[in-house]
């Protein structure tokens, strides 16, 4: 189990032959999770790009600008 854990290789736990379950470390796990997110924002901006909803990047721009000059 030590040596899985080095090599950050999940566990599968199978019952009767399937698998049931699996069994990663914790900082595998985080790995996926923010792997993931990232993937949904592509997936987001991508289904923005489909349906023509964009801006020009100047205008996004001037606009986190002055939402940063309100943040003490």
């Amino acid at each position: 189990m030590l040596q899985r854990a080095e090599n950050r290789e999940p566990l599968r736990i199978t019952q009767n032959g399937e698998a049931k379950a699996v069994l990663q470390a914790v900082a595998s796990y985080e790995q996926t999770q923010e792997t993931l997110a990232l993937l949904k924002i592509l997936a987001l901006g991508s289904q923005d790009v489909a349906e023509c909803r964009l801006k020009p990047a100047a205008q996004v721009l001037a606009r986190l600008r002055s939402r940063s000059a309100l943040v003490p």
